[in-house]
């Protein structure tokens, strides 16, 4: 069963989230909150597997939020589900520890699938999402070249760019024709030859360096 937190001002929306999550077989709608502050002052307490947040929130808004929820709990895996496209906005919500990103307009089966995949973790996100990212914070940035680049192997940089994709483990091994164990093992030297923690920040980095 994943137990899944909702943080979405819109009662219409928070509504029809909650409907939909528990009457699919293995999701549970653990709570919903109207505002980040009621979430995080809960969060300590309860057991989230994942946790669906908005940006355009009363009070505090959805990326700060993430930084502070990110704090209370590091292993908080916190999934954006918000109207907002612009890239800055995105690449912000990934560097605060968001572990992926979908827009409102998403339907229904992909947004099970995302909770699914991020429960798993994988770092859902649709893949115009992450083109947008990528063409952004490239365009005009020099190339920076540095211990970090330079120690990842071009496979590492592969199973990256997949990531970068919204791609999950099974995908990236189909794509790259290796095993998901493989897939893994890349995946951890990754995180320790950029010193991140999350897929989402080992994708931020990675763009913000230019390394994909």
């Amino acid at each position: 069963m994943i137990n899944v937190a909702i943080v979405e001002d819109n009662n219409t929306i928070r509504n029809g989230l909650a409907a939909l999550i528990d009457a699919t077989d293995g999701y549970k709608c653990a709570a919903a909150y109207q505002n980040a502050e009621s979430f995080l002052a809960e969060l300590k307490s309860k057991n989230f597997d994942v946790i669906l947040m908005d940006i355009g929130l009363p009070g505090m808004n959805g990326i700060e939020a993430v930084k502070k929820a990110k704090f209370i709990n590091t292993e908080a895996d916190i999934l954006m589900l918000t109207i907002y496209e612009e890239s800055e906005i995105i690449f912000e919500a990934l560097c605060a520890g968001a572990c992926g990103y979908l827009v409102k307009k998403t339907p229904p089966i992909r947004l099970l699938e995302a909770i699914k995949d991020a429960h798993e973790g994988g770092s859902p996100m649709s893949s115009n999402i992450a083109r947008k990212v990528i063409s952004t914070f490239q365009t005009g940035r020099p190339a920076v070249t540095d211990q970090e680049a330079a120690a990842l192997s071009s496979r590492e940089k592969e199973v990256l760019f997949q990531l970068a994709e919204g791609n999950n483990y099974q995908e990236i091994a189909d794509a790259l024709f290796i095993s998901v164990d493989t897939i893994r093992h890349h995946i951890r030297n990754i995180y320790k030859k950029l010193h991140v923690h999350s897929q989402s920040e080992a994708v931020a980095k990675a763009i913000r360096k230019k390394i994909i």
